[in-house]
């Protein structure tokens, strides 16, 4: 075989795998080799004709998405597992992008965003109505310039509209005129979560059955679709998936109930200790803006209107966090394509990254792999 590799001219080093008999020459063997230029396949005879061509054109790339409850830990991971792959993380948090918001959202430190690059945290106002449409339309872009970089980035969030945007696509939904949301969110600052609920049982009892009754932003955003477009914005809601270039790994993070229902506590503690309800009231002329409508924020600012004390807020941060920890975990658990780890375990998590990428390559060098 050495010969055959002295007339192609190429370095034993080089070699990956041996595919067998040339289809293309008569006494010839092909070799994947790697070059400077990536991997090529070449036909090696005991003739001086040597055929030589590109195996792929493009390196497989492979998005790495990081999903599970809040407090699990999802920042740690990601962070680790982007130094391991020497890449960035791209943010899929609805609330982290504001930079209004720091306290109520658990951002990255300034230390830990020092560690690796992040995208997505700090990069909008409030004021804005920014939803998961149009992240994805500017997260897909981001991704695909990050790719001319990298060969894995990281995606990292709680959100799992965000990420089932990216992943699977988004639904055009035709823009509503700025006064019909202006005339509900009057109408909820008057009437309360109650009148928004009563609203989507009377215009839409069918999409009301299967929405977060209590979360306002959803109930909103449905009943201004159904009041703009007059019909259901369930009827926009499409179950095609779109086809993405580049490979899609889920890794869902999870503890043992009673360990992330402590970690959430002690994460309302400190977030009471290190100016919640000052950052809080700071925002309170803006407390109907679509990005406060959130846990974290409406209990503060329920307790600067006089409703409960101290306390009772606190009590009632620690549960919506755990009711809302408990909502996430349903949401990505239909998701059978997501691989779920102790959110303690970063050897498992890393090596199923790398055994990944590892199984990539042996697809690449058998040549099952269509870039």
């Amino acid at each position: 075989m050495g010969g055959l590799i002295h007339n192609c001219n190429i370095n034993e080093n080089q070699l990956i795998e041996n595919q067998g008999p040339s289809p293309y020459l008569h006494n010839a063997i092909t070799w994947l080799i790697r070059t400077g230029g990536g991997l090529w396949t070449v036909v090696c005879g005991p003739s001086p004709t040597i055929l030589i061509f590109p195996r792929l054109k493009k390196k497989i790339k492979t998005l790495v998405v990081i999903v599970g409850p809040t407090a699990v830990g999802k920042t740690a991971v990601a962070i680790k597992l982007a130094r391991l792959l020497k890449t960035e993380v791209v943010s899929a948090d609805s609330r982290q992008i504001f930079k209004e918001l720091t306290i109520g959202t658990a951002k990255p430190s300034p230390s830990e965003l020092a560690l690796v690059p992040h995208h997505f945290i700090n990069t909008h106002s409030i004021t804005e109505n920014y939803d998961a449409a149009q992240y994805a339309r500017d997260a897909l872009e981001l991704i695909s310039d990050l790719f001319e970089k990298y060969n894995t980035l990281i995606l990292c969030g709680g959100s799992g509209l965000y990420i089932k945007a990216v992943c699977e696509g988004f639904d055009d939904i035709p823009e509503i005129p700025a006064d019909v949301r202006e005339g509900l969110m009057q109408r909820y600052e008057q009437a309360g979560i109650e009148w928004l609920q009563q609203e989507m049982l009377r215009l839409d009892p069918e999409h009301y059955k299967k929405i977060d009754q209590k979360n306002p932003h959803r109930l909103i955003r449905a009943l201004e679709v159904r009041l703009g477009t007059g019909v259901s914005i369930a009827a926009f809601h499409s179950s095609k998936q779109v086809s993405h270039p580049f490979e899609i790994l889920k890794i869902g993070l999870e503890l043992p109930r009673e360990d992330l229902y402590r970690r959430i506590d002690e994460r309302m503690d400190k977030m009471i200790e290190h100016g919640l309800i000052e950052e809080a009231t700071g925002l309170y002329r803006h407390k109907h803006c679509q990005a406060l409508q959130t846990v974290g924020y409406q209990e503060i600012f329920d307790l600067i209107d006089g409703k409960y004390d101290l306390d009772e807020a606190i009590r009632l941060l620690k549960r919506n966090s755990r009711r809302y920890a408990k909502r996430q975990l349903t949401w990505f658990k239909r998701d059978t394509d997501i691989s779920w780890f102790s959110a303690n375990d970063q050897e498992k998590i890393s090596g199923f990254v790398l055994d990944h990428q590892a199984h990539l390559h042996g697809r690449m060098a058998k040549g099952n792999y269509e870039q």
